[in-house]
């Protein structure tokens, strides 16, 4: 086995490589814009308990409908509730649901990925059951699954899941067919190496930067049809302050007071935005075929 560890990279060369890849990424102005806008928005979320003041869903008839001001920076909805308070908290469970929709992608689409790619034999049965998810848009096919489920956040999360999972699944089979075709993966397997160890330590490496850019986007892919389907009452409680909950509140009011829907839509804009400017940054970085070399 001494001799299949030849075949793997030592660690300074890594660290080197590592070192390379970070500077490229820094010096990728795409990147750079896209991890800054979403360091904003993931910050203001998380410290939304801190940044507002109260419940987002605590009521001041009073104040109702006051524009932008510097007492409400984003002014207040047909019930006096403080918009700041619940874009912000409307942020969280946005992204709480991204972040589980490409928690169960990194898991499941990966597993699916690996076996279609690696095992001949599940190949045709798996991709044929992938390409029959594919065959509905995406975004129809959420909505239908969310419908039979009925609203909540778990629904909403496993139904874009469900949609997004063949997807990665694919981009993963793709590379693992691809590598272990590779002379240093047919090396390692005359020399006795396991199809477990060959899998997980000489090919599923080389799909690590197709699969980050994938999960990139399908992070902003699922932020983007969270909101769809709140929109349309398929997604979180009403009671639960959502992006997409708050513009569908909005909307019979958008003429006496656009911040209500412009707001949330902006904040939606610009998470979405710097996920897919990460993710091209990401690919242009990690992408052997878009990297142009000076």
């Amino acid at each position: 086995m001494a001799a299949v560890d030849a075949f793997s990279l030592d660690a300074p060369p890594r660290r080197r490589l590592l070192g390379a890849a970070a500077r490229r990424l820094l010096g990728n102005r795409a990147f750079v814009t896209g991890a800054l806008l979403l360091a904003v928005v993931v910050i203001a979320s998380v410290l939304a308990p801190l940044i507002t003041t109260g419940d987002p869903n605590r009521m001041a008839v009073r104040f109702r409908f006051r524009p932008p001001s510097w007492d409400f920076p984003f002014g207040t909805d047909n019930l006096g509730r403080n918009m700041l308070t619940r874009v912000l908290w409307g942020g969280r469970l946005s992204l709480e649901a991204g972040f589980w929709v490409v928690a169960l992608n990194a898991v499941f689409g990966v597993l699916l990925g690996a076996l279609a790619g690696y095992v001949r034999s599940f190949d045709g049965f798996l991709m044929r059951i992938v390409d029959a998810l594919m065959a509905f848009p995406a975004v129809l096919l959420a909505i239908g699954i969310a419908a039979a489920l009925g609203p909540s956040l778990v629904t909403v999360v496993a139904s874009l899941a469900i949609v997004y999972i063949p997807r990665t699944a694919r981009v993963v089979r793709a590379s693992v067919m691809v590598a272990r075709e590779l002379d240093y993966v047919q090396a390692a397997r005359s020399y006795g190496a396991s199809d477990m160890r060959i899998l997980m330590r000489h090919i599923m490496p080389n799909c690590l930067a197709p699969l980050i850019v994938q999960l990139s986007f399908v992070f902003a892919y699922a932020i983007l049809s969270e909101a769809v389907l709140s929109f349309l009452g398929l997604g979180a409680p009403p009671t639960t302050p959502s992006w997409g909950i708050l513009i569908s509140e909005g909307r019979s009011y958008i003429r006496e007071a656009w911040w209500l829907t412009a707001f949330p839509g902006a904040a939606i804009a610009i998470t979405v935005l710097g996920l897919n400017l990460l993710g091209d940054g990401l690919r242009d970085v990690l992408d052997p075929h878009m990297r142009i070399d000076n």
